[in-house]
C-alpha cells in the first residue's frame, strides 16, 4: 500500500464517519417528531489492491443507512382523534405527496376531519379504513372514511317495557269504572313516557292504571288526539288497553298482552306497540319479582325502557382498541361508522422514507399487507394518545462521540501520510 493509498483510505474515512454524523443528526433533530423511526448508519469495507494472494484494504464507505422501528413512548394527549399503534403495522393514507400521487404508510396518528368529512392525516391525505354501514356489515376493501354527513336514522318505537310499584292499598277501595274522558279521576295512578313513529316524530303518552279489586288492575295508554289520524285536539285518545293481577304476595302473575295499534299523523300506519311489566308468573314462567309488583306502599315508577329514538346527528367519534370508529349522535343513538386498516411488510427496513413520516413500500419491502387493526398479528390502538419519536436521546449522543472519535483518528491517518510524503519529498534536498 502507497502513502497516497493512505491518504484516500483515511479521507474515506473522514467521508463516511462525517456522513455517519449526518445520521446521528438527523436523529438527534427528530427527538420530538410523532412517530419519527430513528436511522442507523452502517459501514463496509472497501477493497483496493492485493499483497500476495490477500486483498488489500482502501478504505471505508457508508454501506447503508437503516430504519429502525421498535416501539415508541405513547403519550397521552386526549385528542379525540389522536391514535397510536401499540405494536406491528403503519396506518395506510392516499393522496398527492410532493406532486407524486399514491399510497403511503406512517406512524403518525395525529387524524382530523377535513373540510369535507373524510379522515384524514396532518398532510392532508386521506386515512384508509374499512367503511361499516347502517346495518352494522363492515366492507370487505379499503377506502377513504368519510364521517361527517352522517345521519342516525329514526326508529319506531315497538317495545315498551315498565317497572312500577302499585300500591296494594287501592284494592280496598276500587274506583268507578274507566272514564277515558275523565282519566284523572278514575285511575289510582298515572305515568307518562315518549314513544316515536316512524318519522321519529316524539309523541307523549299517558298510563293510568285503575285498581279493580283482589289484586287485579287494569291499564289504559292514552294519546293526545290531534296526533293521531282523525283524532281531535285536546281529547285523550286510546292506543293500547290491557290488565295485570298480582298474588298474595304482590308478584306479578298474570299480564295480557298490551299491543297497540297507533295510527300517528303522516306516519306508518297501525304502529305496534308492545307494553311489557316483567315476568308475569303464569304469563311468561318467571319470578313475578323482576318488574312490576305490589307491595304496601306508594305507587311508584322505578324504571322505562322504551325503544326507538329521532333522527340524530353525529356529535362525537370513539376509537376503540380494535380501530374501530364509534360514532354518538345526539338522539342517544351510536353505531359504528369504520374501522382503521394497518399495514405490514415481510421486510420493514425495506421501505422508502418519503418525508413528512411517510414510507413508501419498495421491491425489498414486499408488498403492503393491509387488514384491520389488531388481527393477523397486528397492533391494536390507543385513543386519546401519539407514539412518540423512538430515538434515545442519550444513545444517540454517545453514538455521535464514537463516531466523532472515528473522524478525528482518520485526520490523523491522513495528516500522518501527509508528513510521511513530505519526509519523502525532503530526501531530493
Amino acid at each position: 500500500m502507497s502513502l497516497l493509498t493512505s491518504l484516500f483510505t483515511g479521507a474515506s474515512g473522514m467521508g463516511a464517519h462525517g456522513a455517519a454524523i449526518g445520521v446521528v443528526g438527523d436523529n438527534i433533530a427528530n427527538v420530538s417528531t410523532i412517530g419519527f423511526k430513528r436511522t442507523r448508519a452502517g459501514f463496509a469495507d472497501v477493497l483496493g489492491g492485493t499483497l500476495g494472494s490477500q486483498r488489500l484494504g482502501a478504505g471505508v464507505r457508508l454501506g447503508s443507512v437503516d430504519t429502525q422501528f421498535e416501539q415508541g413512548s405513547v403519550q397521552q394527549t386526549g385528542g379525540m382523534l389522536d391514535v397510536a399503534i401499540r405494536g406491528h403495522g403503519m396506518f395506510v393514507v392516499s393522496g398527492q405527496h410532493d406532486g407524486q400521487t399514491g399510497q403511503y404508510y406512517t406512524r403518525d396518528g395525529r387524524l382530523q376531519l377535513d373540510n369535507t368529512g373524510y379522515l384524514v392525516d396532518p398532510r392532508g391525505l386521506r386515512v384508509q379504513g374499512y367503511a361499516i354501514d347502517s346495518a352494522g356489515a363492515m366492507a370487505t376493501s379499503i377506502s377513504d372514511l368519510q364521517l361527517t354527513g352522517i345521519t342516525s336514522p329514526p326508529v319506531a318505537t315497538t317495545t315498551a317495557d315498565l317497572t312500577l310499584r302499585l300500591d296494594s292499598g287501592a284494592q280496598t277501595t276500587p274506583l268507578a269504572a274507566f272514564d277515558p274522558l275523565n282519566p284523572g279521576t278514575t285511575s289510582n295512578y298515572a305515568t307518562s313516557a315518549t314513544v316515536y313513529d316512524s318519522l321519529g316524530a316524539p309523541h307523549k303518552v299517558d298510563l293510568y292504571f285503575r285498581a279493580q279489586g283482589g289484586g287485579a288492575w287494569e291499564w289504559h295508554a292514552m294519546v293526545d288526539g290531534g296526533e293521531l289520524t282523525g283524532g281531535t285536539a285536546g281529547v285523550a285518545t286510546e292506543i293500547a288497553t290491557g290488565t295485570m293481577t298480582f298474588d298474595a304476595n304482590g308478584a306479578l302473575d298474570t299480564e295480557t298482552p298490551g299491543v297497540s295499534s297507533a295510527n300517528f299523523l303522516n306516519a306508518a300506519p297501525g304502529q305496534a306497540i308492545a307494553f311489557d311489566f316483567g315476568d308475569a308468573i303464569t304469563t311468561d314462567g318467571g319470578t313475578g319479582r323482576a318488574g312490576t309488583t305490589q307491595p304496601a306502599g306508594a305507587n311508584a315508577v322505578v324504571g322505562l325502557a322504551i325503544d326507538g329514538h329521532g333522527a340524530g346527528q353525529l356529535i362525537d367519534l370513539h376509537i376503540a382498541d380494535d380501530g374501530t370508529i364509534d360514532g354518538a349522535f345526539d338522539n342517544g343513538d351510536t353505531r359504528s361508522l369504520g374501522r382503521l386498516a394497518l399495514a405490514t411488510f415481510t421486510d420493514e427496513q425495506g421501505l422508502a422514507r418519503a418525508g413528512d413520516g411517510l414510507f413508501t413500500q419498495t421491491a425489498t419491502s414486499g408488498q403492503a399487507l393491509i387488514d384491520a387493526a389488531a388481527t393477523g398479528g397486528r397492533g391494536s390502538i390507543s385513543a386519546g394518545a401519539l407514539e412518540g419519536s423512538n430515538v434515545e436521546l442519550g444513545d444517540e449522543l454517545v453514538t455521535m462521540i464514537a463516531y466523532q472519535r472515528a473522524f478525528q483518528a482518520n485526520v490523523k491517518t491522513v495528516t500522518t501520510a501527509d508528513e510521511m510524503l513530505a519526509d519523502v519529498a525532503q530526501i531530493k534536498r
